[in-house]
């Protein structure tokens, strides 16, 4: 088979850390994978840290990459918000390519033994939900100020612990709040 990332590799038949089944791409170094061995190995394994303070090189491949084995358009995941690595799935097979490193980068960001979850809507449906608040957040900073945005964040939580939120927040929205007229 070959190598769906550098396309000029070999898939070779090993096993991933000792881990579970995976073909390595013996040009690039990235690993092909199918589902079902990863959560073969899940079920026998309790989570468990899984040593990452090792130095690596991470790879990632932007451009869409075709299943070595059915040559149809792989889907691209998010793996978290706090970085932009995704990972390749082959919805046909259910089959994942993880470019060079990104092993290591799951291990490192706790992920490893969440790997199926990573393909789900719930996941990444979270994943676009913090990263739109990021966005957001730096908008309103950008408007109002770092000191000002802070005081408006913390006069918002503190409201909204109190019994009477909306009437506080009725009182300070109101031009006149010692009127009756509206």
């Amino acid at each position: 088979m070959k190598c769906p990332a550098c396309k000029n590799g070999n898939l070779v038949s090993g096993y991933l850390e000792d881990l579970f089944l995976a073909r390595t791409c013996d040009s690039c170094g990235g690993n092909w994978l199918m589902l079902e061995d990863y959560l073969y190995w899940l079920q026998r394994t309790p989570p468990q840290p899984l040593a990452a303070n090792i130095e690596y090189e991470i790879m990632d491949s932007r451009q869409v990459l075709l299943c070595p084995v059915t040559g149809n358009m792989m889907l691209k995941y998010r793996i978290s918000g706090s970085n932009d690595h995704r990972l390749d799935l082959s919805s046909d097979i259910s089959g994942i390519w993880m470019d060079k490193g990104e092993w290591e980068l799951l291990k490192s960001e706790g992920l490893a033994h969440q790997l199926n979850s990573i393909f789900t809507e719930p996941w990444q449906r979270r994943i676009q939900s913090e990263r739109t608040a990021e966005i957001l957040s730096a908008r309103y900073e950008d408007k109002f100020g770092p000191e000002v945005y802070q005081k408006i964040k913390d006069t918002r939580e503190w409201l909204q612990k109190q019994d009477n939120y909306l009437e506080l927040l009725a009182y300070l929205i109101a031009k006149d709040p010692y009127s009756v007229k509206r």
